[in-house]
């Protein structure tokens, strides 16, 4: 999961109504007679089931026990209200994913799908202050492996689906909630869910988005939701010699030329791109920066890409550069095999995220232009991930979102739209043509995101505005 980028907090901007993209007109949101208040007890049973979840160690490897996660999930719909029929875990190798079906009154309505993810990526007892897998709670904070990335969302989502049917909230459209089993990994289950799920009619993705606190404080400022995310890729750049002894160096050293490479990548920038989600991102985010000369740079990007000056403003931020267009890095190296030998060989990993509109091919293309030598071997080495096309906006849930958020947080929160650098799961439902929203309503202080990092955190206060979003946003998209 991507985390909201993190911004210089000026000013709380109040957004208009509804995006003003192309085709999103007026739209009117069904709404239930009367949207639930969640309880205390509804909000305590969504903390027993997200610590419930962390405790449990679903990392992929030796001991990946991701189908208790699934386990617990049936286990708690079922004594909501699912037939066990309805709910089906799946065991896929090593992991499982769940599938649990809501059927809503008319059949020919496509089903709306809820969507997550069960494992967690790696964590060492030894590294972390407290126990990633001994979920604690210390001054309203829930500390543990998964907190944010996303088992604390995932739980939330179960458990506000299962309120819904308990406060006797009838679907016409059904509920499909699906959760893969790798999707830190090699997202074999997440590709295998949007094949078996592609007749949806829309995706919400609780892993993604997300909102942002004032610094040290719970008062809620911003909210993003994704409406698409860049590729990943893995490039690997190799250069093999004959070797020899180090006491009689040659001028074709694998080290060296691997090493002009990879200064010739890490200079090199790939075009300015925009599309209407990011440009719509760098008109609202603008006021919420501090700079002011960076605050007219966004503004000047999202009315010009390619002028040259508020480009190289932009791109020095790390926390706006991934929004300009393909970005590429080196991220592992390797070479040698003794101390006193001339290297044989020497390797390089370069991960790219690649701007909707462009094939891991082309990139790959781009990267052997760049580098320009014959001697430097550029393969393809990406594990579990696609190039999904640019996703259509539809307005209904843009609507959708926009009301339920403020439902949740406040009418002062700014809604901005994003185009993720990371991957989820929604880019093989993107691909098979299903619209794929990423929108958790969870916020964090930009000071506490620590998802695939140390001492995992999110706070409680989200889980009653949490199980309020999905009150309103989920009867909007099915009635």
């Amino acid at each position: 999961m991507t985390n909201p980028t993190a911004l210089r907090i000026l000013t709380v901007a109040v957004a208009p109504a509804a995006l003003a993209f192309a085709g999103a007109g007026s739209v009117a949101v069904a709404r239930p007679s009367a949207v639930p208040v969640p309880t205390a007890a509804e909000e305590a049973q969504a903390l027993d089931l997200a610590t419930r979840e962390i405790a449990v160690r679903s990392v992929r490897g030796e001991g990946n026990r991701t189908n208790e996660v699934a386990a617990l999930i049936k286990d708690r719909l079922i004594a909501g209200g699912w037939a066990p029929a309805d709910v089906v875990v799946t065991r896929r190798g090593e992991t499982a994913t769940l599938v649990a079906t809501w059927a809503g009154s008319d059949p020919k309505l496509k089903p709306l799908v809820l969507s997550g993810h069960m494992d967690v990526v790696e964590a060492k007892r030894g590294d972390w202050k407290r126990d990633p897998f001994g979920p604690v709670v210390e001054d309203g904070v829930l500390y543990g492996r998964g907190a944010t990335d996303m088992k604390f969302d995932g739980a939330v989502l179960v458990s506000a689906v299962i309120d819904l049917r308990a406060h006797g909230y009838k679907p016409r459209r059904s509920i499909v909630i699906a959760f893969s089993g790798d999707e830190e990994t090699v997202m074999a289950t997440s590709a295998a869910l949007a094949e078996e799920l592609k007749g949806a009619d829309l995706v919400i993705n609780a892993d993604g988005g997300g909102g942002t606190f004032a610094d040290g404080t719970d008062k809620p400022l911003y909210w993003l939701w994704d409406g698409n995310e860049k590729a990943y890729a893995d490039y690997q750049l190799e250069v093999t010699n004959p070797g020899g002894h180090s006491s009689e160096p040659r001028p074709d050293n694998a080290i060296v030329q691997l090493a002009q490479a990879l200064v010739k990548v890490g200079t090199y920038q790939f075009p300015p791109e925009q599309n209407e989600l990011t440009k719509a991102w760098f008109e609202r985010a603008a006021p919420f920066e501090a700079d002011p000369a960076k605050a007219a740079a966004m503004r000047a990007f999202a009315a010009n890409p390619n002028d040259a000056a508020p480009l190289a403003i932009v791109r020095a931020d790390p926390d706006l550069v991934g929004k300009t267009g393909t970005t590429c890095v080196a991220t592992m190296l390797s070479g040698g095999h003794a101390e006193n030998a001339l290297p044989q060989r020497a390797r390089a990993n370069i991960n790219c995220r690649i701007f909707p509109g462009h094939s891991r091919e082309q990139i790959m293309a781009q990267l052997k232009t760049v580098i320009g030598s014959d001697v430097v071997k550029v393969s393809d080495v990406t594990d579990g991930s696609i190039t999904p096309p640019v996703t259509p906006l539809r307005a209904d849930y843009v609507v959708a979102a926009e009301k339920a958020i403020h439902a949740a947080w406040g009418k002062n929160v700014a809604v901005i739209p994003n185009q993720a650098s990371g991957g989820s799961d929604s880019m093989f439902y993107r691909a098979l043509g299903v619209p794929a929203y990423n929108a958790s309503p969870v916020f964090t202080r930009r000071d506490e995101r620590f998802s695939h990092g140390l001492n995992e955190r999110v706070r409680l206060v989200n889980i009653k505005p949490a199980l309020t979003f999905y009150f309103n946003l989920i009867p909007d998209l099915t009635k």
